[in-house]
Order: structure tokens, then sequence, then C-alpha cells
């Protein structure tokens, strides 16, 4: 099976099982895991950021964030297809008692006029807006990079309206590559940053949340509060850390894989998609000549897996576990769906 769904359906190579086999451990909680510790100090540094934090999920990260920044009865400003709001059930109301403010932002990037229009007079009517959240890449929006020149210009506003930013840098790493810097040059704007190694690095488990030494002390108290406490947790770091200081360069390949299949299936009859839209490794395109959720069973059938968003709209993802050659032969799979539509769609009435 072709699995392009997502690059959270990454597994473990030979050499991180055996980094992850020999990890030494102890009891995270208390502070005695050495493969944590060791690979909180090492994200921290390559984020240029005090201290880190290690949790089960982004999800979790992003939250712990959104909780240690805000209080009950705040407001935050996101991307109206934030991550942050969008998948992650409704945790900034759940866990953190805020409210979000939704920005219509293009393919997840909105600007810092976008910013300065949301924010509220100070009136004891109003929430207090805290916190301005930032996701690069962005998810929904394709894969989309926020520039550097597009972030400052976020975070002038921001700053100059007393608001915090954090940055959900689930795909960090791919921004970076995308961008041609070092991941420091995206995290540096931010208060917060949250990373993932179980998509494009893939380990099995696990994100860090990095700030200042402050930030990230209270940042625990939440972690261990929402039930991210863990133990000998030093197994599951090892894969990540391996991840951070091997996987991140390759990167590059998945970027390159997901350019040339946009081209390819790009003019195929049936799908609608601008080659030059896709800037990492997510591609998302419209199937014009059949439902979404057809597209997605017949590929299924003939061996590729893809994610059917919406009646037309459908993502695929290029990752560590997807070779050019499978890449090739799932363009033949689609085209080869298609024009048997096309034949379908084209025969008269019986």
């Amino acid at each position: 099976m072709i699995d392009l769904r997502s690059d959270t359906v990454t597994r473990p190579t030979a050499a991180m099982r055996q980094a992850m086999a020999a990890a030494e451990v102890g009891d995270d909680v208390l502070g005695d895991d050495p493969t944590v510790a060791k690979l909180e100090q090492a994200t921290a540094e390559i984020l240029g950021k005090e201290a880190a934090v290690y949790m089960p999920s982004g999800t979790m990260t992003n939250q712990v964030a959104v909780r240690a920044h805000t209080e009950p009865g705040d407001e935050i400003l996101l991307d109206a297809n934030a991550h942050v709001y969008y998948y992650e059930a409704g945790a900034p109301a759940a866990l953190s008692g805020v409210m979000c403010r939704l920005l219509a932002g293009v393919r997840g990037i909105f600007t810092g006029r976008d910013v300065r229009d949301a924010l509220r007079p100070r009136n004891l009517h109003f929430p207090r807006t805290k916190l301005v959240c930032i996701e690069n890449t962005h998810n929904r929006g394709g894969g989309s990079v926020w520039t550097l020149e597009q972030i400052a210009d976020v975070h002038a506003v921001a700053r100059d309206a007393g608001l915090k930013l954090h940055l959900d840098g689930a795909r960090i790493w791919n921004a970076a590559v995308a961008l041609g810097v070092r991941e420091q040059e995206i995290a540096r704007w931010f208060d917060s940053v949250s990373v993932c190694f179980s998509k494009g690095l893939g380990a099995p488990v696990g994100s860090v949340l990095a700030g200042t030494s402050e930030f990230i002390e209270r940042a625990r108290r939440f972690r261990k509060q929402f039930g991210g406490g863990m133990r000998q947790a030093g197994i599951i770091a090892a894969g990540a850390l391996y991840a951070l200081e091997h996987h991140r360069e390759r990167l590059r390949t998945d970027h390159e894989n997901a350019r040339w299949f946009a081209e390819q299936i790009a003019g195929i009859p049936g799908i609608q998609l601008d080659p030059t839209t896709v800037q990492t490794n997510i591609i998302v395109f419209d199937v014009t000549s059949m439902p979404a959720e057809a597209f997605g069973r017949a590929l299924q059938e003939a061996g590729v897996l893809v994610l059917a968003r919406g009646a037309s709209e459908v993502r695929a993802v290029t990752h560590l576990d997807v070779t050019r050659k499978q890449i090739e032969q799932a363009v033949e799979i689609i085209r080869k769906i298609l024009q048997q539509r096309s034949v379908m769609n084209a025969a008269p009435d019986a």
C-alpha cells in the first residue's frame, strides 16, 4: 500500500529502533531521564530557546502553551483553519477557558493589519486579547510557508499591543528547509514554539514545547495537570533525538517528490491543481469528475491511500516511507482511475 494520507504514518527506521532499544532511561516526572533531558536541551539549542519540555503530542504542546500564556476568559487570535482551533477537539475552551478570535488568512497566512483590526478596545465588556498563534508550515493551507517578513509583520503589531506569540511549528523543519534558513531564525520571533518529531522526521511519538526557562517551568505544571507526565520516556525520546540528528536535511527529498507529484497530476483531466502552490510536502487538489470520497475509495482499492477533505478536496503527503518509484506508481494509478471515470461519464445512457 502506498500511503500518502499523512507524514504521521512514518515508521521508525532500523537505526532509530536500535537507538530506542539502547536508550538510557529514568523517571522523567522526577527529572531523572537523561535521554529526555538530552532531547529537550538539543531541541532548545536548535530553536535558540532557553529551555524545552517533552510531551506526548503536538496537541498537548500547543494547548499547554495556550494555557501557560493565558487565563480563563482571555482571547487568542489565530487563523480560522489553524490546527490549534480546527483539529484539537475544542481544547482552548475546554482546557484553558479562552475564546478564539478567528482571522481570515490566505492559505493560513494572515497579516499584521489583520491582527490590528481584530484587537478590541480596553473595556470591561470584552475579553482581553493575550496571544497570537501562527502555524508554520500550515497544515490546512496545504503546507504553506510563512516567510520571515510575514512573521516580522505580525510580530511588530503583536508587540505594540502587548501580546505574546506562539508558533505551532509541528512542521517547522519543513519550513526551515523550504526557506533555506535555520530553525532558530523562524523561532526567534516567538515567545513559545511547539515542534513535532512524529511527522516528517519519522519518530514514533512526541513533541517539544520551547521558550524561556520561566515559561517552561510554568508549562511543566500544566503538562502534569493535563496528564502529560511520563516516566521512562527515554525510550521514545531516543527515537525523537535520532530523528532530530539524522532526518532533518532529508526533508528536501520529500519536498522534491511533492512538487514532482503535483506537476504530474496537474495535467490529468479531472484534477484541478496549481503546482506552484506546493511549497513543502503537502499537496491539496480538487477532483472534478467524481466525489472525493469515491475517488479515495477507488485509489484504496488500487493500492494508494489519500485523505478526502470535503466534497471535492483531496490531500496527499510525501514522507520518509514513500519512495519516488512509489509516487510514480501512484500518479499512474490516479491517471488510470480518472481516465476510466471519464469514459464512464461519456458513455450514453443504456
